[in-house]
């Protein structure tokens, strides 16, 4: 029996109708594979995965496939978006042995959950050195039934893997030096296209963050700035860059940023979005404007769910093919455009009749200037002519399950690129989807991990709850509203008594009480998303300037220490973390005073978010008396600004327009 049609994950219900039976994770499957002496199939993926969809339409999509799979094994599935700790869980286990990651993530386990083998895709008959994924089948099914003591001591050895990875020891290490880091890190990108060297090529965003606050620090790193606006230069005119819908896929295959795995998630744009306005701030960039705009242009058109909140993502497949929704064909260009325009449009936008990739067109502009205003005004009324086109068809599906960990991300950035932009509007889409996940996925004084169609995942992971806090410091920096504050310090204080670790002050992903997994994961570094240690570092850092809190302080401080030591191993995998450290060291507190401060906070709100935290003071005792600012603030009479360094204070700011030139001045 297939028992994935009750399941909420949209992942899982484009399995349920597989003659295979499906159990989702639960006490229940494993005390089945005890009760019947078979070991566990474990398959992880998430809906827009394409190679997760070969492998459905390959094996469990076949019959005589899914005989050998019931008849063997106890299967289940996951979506690794839904329970992000078991796949890091067992992608641990399969690193462990050497193989490589990726999904659809193909795991053995003993009925007792521990890993003994894995894989990743396997084909459904021998193909490029892999075996086929029945013969797999058979032959660990038949380890498994008569060599046990060979099971057990696979699984052992990968079991202390786990655990030695898990073991964090921290050793007392010297603050590290950013700028060296920078210049390090931008000597590892590509000179030409940006972004880490070779292929695929990932958008790595907190990397890509580290080198623009280094190349807008003073003194500045000019490697490490042309470096970073490279990267995001050559994607925005890549084809990774959707040019008529607006949004980036997860990554190119290629080493230009040409070919994209045409899958788009949330958690990608969120984080891009942020980067990319601030680009715009700095230079002017209407590259770099034009492509924060796309983002939430796609993000109001594609994802914004009835709930007020966004979905997790958009298929790379339609029609059961790859990027079939994205490319162009050269005639079809020419049959809907004026010849004059559809021969402009094929200049600047890569448009030939053999295409660059399978015979067709990625649109990009990886290799044209930039038009002239005239000309730019064309092309806008031809992508808007295109994107009508392509609205009629069969388009990717969408994954609407409401994860608070990647709204969190979003929310953020669109508050703080609604400030560094002059865009009202999108502060009204973060403040609606805040409300949501603050509301709707509640659980307890914490949160849920997502929310469909009514149902809740929960409890909720550490970073659904650093990328709420995040989101809320965001918001009360655009709004001064209490309301963000006091829920950013209840999820902080949810946050310190379930998830951090006591011995090690780290964050696990987990609650400790989880308990069925053969780990407690506690990773630090960052993946496609930042770690939730990295983001709640830099969140600690601005509550404790927020509130003047003496224990909001003391975190900061421990969550700082910690974090530096895990990220002293491995700079390079914990951007976020140094991120953090860049707030806390080279930070600028604008203490906004006096009954009309709000032209202070609109000039301070188009500041780059990077270095600066608000804190608002309506009042002469707002601050607590150990602060800086505290002594001055009668000399704010009506409306002024405090700009604080490291404990020191400058003499009040009483014309908004001077703050920029103050802070510059006062650095």
């Amino acid at each position: 029996m297939n028992r994935l049609s009750g399941a909420a994950s949209p992942y899982l219900l484009q399995h349920r109708d597989n003659p295979v039976e499906w159990w989702e994770w639960s006490p229940e499957a494993f005390a089945e594979a005890r009760r019947s002496n078979r070991p566990v199939l474990l398959s992880i993926g998430y809906a827009a995965c394409h190679w997760c969809h070969v492998m459905a339409h390959e094996s469990f999509e076949n019959a005589a496939t899914a005989a050998v799979m019931n008849e063997l094994f106890v299967n289940i599935k996951v979506d690794r978006e839904e329970r992000p700790d078991i796949d890091h869980v067992y992608m641990s286990a399969l690193h462990s042995l050497g193989e490589q990651g990726g999904w659809p993530l193909t795991m053995f386990l003993t009925p007792d959950g521990d890993a003994f083998w894995g894989g990743t895709y396997f084909p459904p008959e021998p193909r490029h050195g892999r075996p086929s994924f029945t013969a797999v089948l058979r032959q660990l099914s038949a380890i498994f039934q008569r060599e046990p003591e060979r099971i057990a001591s696979n699984a052992a050895a990968i079991r202390e893997a786990l655990q030695r990875a898990e073991t964090v020891t921290l050793a007392a290490i010297g603050e590290p030096d950013l700028d060296h880091l920078a210049t390090q890190i931008a000597s590892a990108f590509d000179p030409v296209d940006g972004g880490l060297k070779g292929a695929p090529k990932f958008p790595n965003a907190g990397l890509v963050e580290l080198l623009w606050r280094a190349g807008t620090r003073q003194p500045a790193s000019e490697a490490a700035l042309q470096a970073g606006v490279l990267t995001l230069d050559r994607m925005a005119r890549g084809g990774i860059h959707d040019h008529l819908g607006g949004g980036f896929a997860r990554y190119a295959v290629d080493g230009r940023w040409l070919v994209p795995h045409f899958e788009k998630m949330l958690y990608d744009n969120a984080q891009l979005l942020s980067l990319y306005a601030l680009e715009a701030k700095r230079s002017g960039s209407g590259l770099a404007r034009d492509a924060a705009a796309g983002i939430v242009n796609w993000l109001e058109r594609e994802m914004l769910l009835p709930e007020g909140a966004f979905a997790a993502s958009l298929d790379a497949d339609s029609e059961g093919v790859e990027g079939k929704f994205y490319v162009w064909s050269l005639a079809e260009i020419t049959a809907l455009l004026r010849p004059d325009d559809a021969a402009l449009f094929a200049r600047h936008y890569d448009v030939t009749a053999h295409g660059n990739w399978e015979e067709t067109n990625i649109l990009n502009r990886l290799d044209t200037p930039d038009p002239d205003a005239e000309t730019a005004s064309r092309l806008a009324a031809m992508r808007e002519r295109l994107l009508a086109v392509r609205a009629l068809r069969i388009a990717p599906a969408r994954d609407d399950k409401i994860l608070a960990d990647w709204n969190g991300l979003m929310i953020a950035a669109l508050a703080r690129a609604s400030g560094l932009l002059g865009q009202p509007h999108w502060l009204d889409l973060a403040r609606s989807a805040y409300r949501f996940v603050a509301e709707s996925m509640a659980a307890g004084d914490g949160l849920a991990h997502s929310y469909r169609l009514g149902r809740l995942i929960r409890p909720g992971f550490a970073l659904d709850h650093a990328a709420m806090i995040d989101a809320a410091l965001a918001l009360h920096d655009l709004t001064l509203e209490q309301h963000y504050l006091e829920d950013a310090r209840r999820w902080s204080r949810h946050l310190d008594r379930h998830y951090r670790d006591a011995d090690t002050g780290l964050l696990g992903m987990t609650r400790p009480e989880s308990g069925e997994l053969p780990v407690l994961p506690r990773p630090t570094h960052d993946d496609a998303v930042p770690n939730a240690l990295g983001v709640h570092a830099a969140n600690l850092v601005r509550l404790a300037a927020k509130t003047g809190a003496l224990a909001n302080r003391e975190q900061a401080q421990a969550l700082m220490k910690a974090a530096l030591q895990a990220a002293a191993r491995a700079p390079m995998a914990h951007g976020s973390v140094l991120n953090a450290y860049d707030l806390a060291r080279n930070g600028v507190e604008i203490v906004l005073a006096g009954p009309e401060r709000a032209a202070f906070r609109a000039a301070a709100r188009s500041l780059p978010y990077t270095t600066t935290i608000l804190i608002d003071c309506p009042d002469d005792d707002a601050l607590p008396p150990d602060h800086p600012a505290s002594a001055m603030l009668r000399q704010a009479g009506r409306g002024a600004a405090f700009i604080c360094f490291e404990g020191r204070c400058l003499p009040p700011v009483t014309d908004p327009n001077r703050l920029p030139e103050a802070i510059a001045d006062g650095r």
